[in-house]
């Protein structure tokens, strides 16, 4: 079905001339899966619009979307979540942008590995702290890979975070295991704490497995935020629905923190 979406308020089809096919975005123009919109028709036949409940006083709604997250963690990737570890957010790009704000002074560094997605290149500039760059190796075969002597070497006494991109945007590397634990390791060294965008987590191909870097182990995930959403996988970007999974309360609490005043709750249709 083909949809014009040229006279809507489309980011994608409306930042270039009409006889440009956008491709740079990832938002899909297929129309959304029938029970989101269902949902959708309920709340607009309810017709109020006020503010939604946040986490500390769940509705019944949001504790189901907050099961859904836990039974999906589970269930893909044998990974034990609470409900206390969910801290919904509008967004996987202010959340990664949240935690350079919180856990990165002005005179500090947040490592990142390009060719990356770029919102993630520019986190350190919109938080007004330093950048690092554990650049990936291209491959002879079109691949890439990491460098792994070189990641540890390039982290400083001045590196507080690690903005991780698994499966990576846009080279389309889903990590091993194997180079997921050698950079966990190395960031638990280091005291660098990893936040991990795995927004397209549950788009790859069938010959590779998704794994979270928090789900290696118990001490690799207290040093973990992990940012996931619906929005690639049932395109569904503008409700502005996603999640970060903290397990280390203290660092749950960080996030939150600084997030007063800046970061607002999803909104109600999301």
């Amino acid at each position: 079905q083909i949809i014009d979406r040229k006279s809507s308020n489309s980011l994608k089809w409306n930042s270039y001339d009409k006889d440009v096919l956008p491709m740079w975005v990832a938002d899909m123009d297929f129309i959304s899966p029938k029970p989101v919109l269902e949902a959708l028709h309920q709340l607009v036949d309810h017709g109020i619009f006020g503010y939604p409940t946040e986490s500390e006083k769940p509705s019944k709604d949001l504790s189901e979307l907050i099961q859904a997250i836990i039974d999906r963690m589970a269930a893909r990737y044998h990974w034990t979540i609470r409900a206390e570890d969910i801290l919904l957010i509008p967004g996987v790009v202010p959340g990664f942008n949240l935690a350079c704000h919180a856990l990165v002074g002005s005179d500090e560094e947040v490592l990142i590995q390009p060719p990356v997605y770029a919102p993630i290149l520019h986190a350190a500039k919109n938080t007004h702290i330093q950048k690092r760059e554990a650049a990936l190796t291209y491959l002879s075969d079109g691949s890439y890979a990491v460098d792994l002597e070189g990641f540890e070497t390039t982290i400083t006494s001045k590196t507080k975070l690690f903005i991780l991109c698994n499966p990576h945007n846009p080279v389309g590397k889903v990590f091993s295991r194997s180079e997921l634990e050698q950079m966990a390791n190395s960031c638990l060294r280091r005291g660098v704490t990893i936040c991990s965008d795995e927004i397209h987590s549950d788009l790859v191909f069938s010959d590779s497995q998704h794994i979270p870097i928090a789900s290696l182990d118990a001490e690799i995930a207290q040093n973990c935020i992990t940012l996931i959403a619906p929005s690639k996988t049932f395109n569904i970007a503008g409700l502005q629905c996603s999640i970060a999974i903290i397990q280390n309360q203290d660092l749950k609490r960080k996030l939150s923190s600084a997030r007063q005043g800046l970061l607002p709750w999803v909104n109600l249709m999301g």
